[in-house]
């Protein structure tokens, strides 16, 4: 066996030892995750959306993606949807200070900076 074919295989054990650890769910939300941020990021409101939701399906109890929701729900025009990721982000994780503060200012309790 080639050198170039042992890191090859290495690298398929690799990845298969990660989903059995993480579980495939995991590593696709994971990925959708940084797919919508990053089209949050760029102003993408619709594809944030989309991603976001797909990674919201694979890692139901991640309070930052229902945070990240959240936010693409807002960029959307899409506010009560938005006040309902914010108030299960909060739900999941009540430490998560970013979804809290988000969710106080969709409920007009808080300014936005």
């Amino acid at each position: 066996m080639a050198i170039g074919s042992l890191r090859g295989v290495r690298r398929v054990l690799a990845a298969g030892g990660c989903a059995l650890l993480l579980g495939c769910g995991a590593i696709a939300g994971a990925r959708l995750y940084r797919e919508g941020t990053d089209a949050l990021e760029r102003g993408d409101a619709e594809h944030a959306v989309r991603a976001l939701e797909a990674a919201a399906e694979r890692a139901p109890e991640a309070s930052e993606v229902q945070n990240h929701l959240g936010l693409a729900y807002l960029a959307s025009g899409r506010r009560a949807d938005a006040l309902r990721a914010f108030e299960r982000a909060v739900a999941i994780d009540c430490d998560n200070a970013a979804a809290r503060h988000n969710l106080d200012v969709v409920r007009g309790d808080s300014r936005e900076p």
